[in-house]
């Protein structure tokens, strides 16, 4: 990863702090894009004051102002995009007819409005480069369902149709796609009061091992290209 240009939207915590500490010890130039932009800058001072390379950027990714503005940043100051990492989304496990209108909207603007977003953008930078890597978390409840995961099922099940298209229509780019179908990973997504679960976050997978795990992902060599990992904490195994 050594002088890659890693950008990492959702970088603010969770999966995306991890990521962020993990690309910027392997020698990765890290773009931290999140919403709270504070956090973003902590992470970043930290990463830079322990000799890694990092700057922290505000992004909405459901604003296309906001999506254009920190892609201009990152070409001013990097001039590309070799890695994308698309670690935000919004959370909802409850009964369909409990759920409220304005944050069904909300979790799919977020999960698929702003994945398609983002990565629309960032796809059409790695073009002229004929070069990139694209990784997506849709989550095992992007592959299987479980109870009351309708909503948010609904908006991971679009996340792995969108990346698979997108294979597709980039055999020819030099664009690689990643997908992560997840179990439970131990992230503040449970503190959610629309996440209606209780669960043992010891038992769950850390977001330093999914970290681990996407790192091999952008690490693969020559024409290989790792498609799909599923990754299950001990308790949960086989879907």
């Amino acid at each position: 990863m050594k002088d890659q240009v890693v950008l990492i939207a959702g970088a603010s915590g969770g999966i995306g702090e991890a990521c962020s500490r993990l690309f910027a010890e392997e020698g990765a130039k890290v773009v931290l894009a999140a919403r709270n932009s504070a956090k973003a800058e902590t992470i970043a001072d930290e990463i830079n004051d322990a000799g890694g390379e990092a700057i922290a950027l505000e992004l909405d990714v459901t604003d296309q102002m906001s999506v254009t503005n920190m892609l201009r940043e990152v070409d001013e100051t990097y001039g590309r995009i070799d890695v994308l990492v698309n670690a935000f989304g919004l959370g909802m496990i409850q009964p369909l007819t409990d759920a409220h209108p304005d944050e069904i909207k909300d979790v799919l603007d977020a999960n698929v409005y702003g994945t398609i977003l983002i990565t629309q953008a960032v796809i059409k930078q790695m073009e002229p480069q004929k070069s990139g890597k694209i990784i997506m978390y849709p989550g095992i409840l992007g592959k299987a369902v479980m109870r009351h995961s309708s909503i948010y099922s609904a908006s991971k099940f679009a996340v792995t149709g969108f990346t698979k298209a997108l294979v597709e229509e980039n055999k020819r780019s030099g664009i690689r796609f990643s997908l992560m179908f997840l179990g439970g990973v131990a992230t503040d997504f449970w503190e959610n009061p629309n996440v209606g679960m209780k669960v043992q976050k010891d038992k769950m997978l850390t977001p330093e091992e999914v970290a681990k795990a996407t790192l091999y992902a952008c690490n693969q060599q020559g024409a290989s290209v790792l498609n799909e990992l599923v990754i299950q904490p001990e308790s949960h195994q086989m879907v």
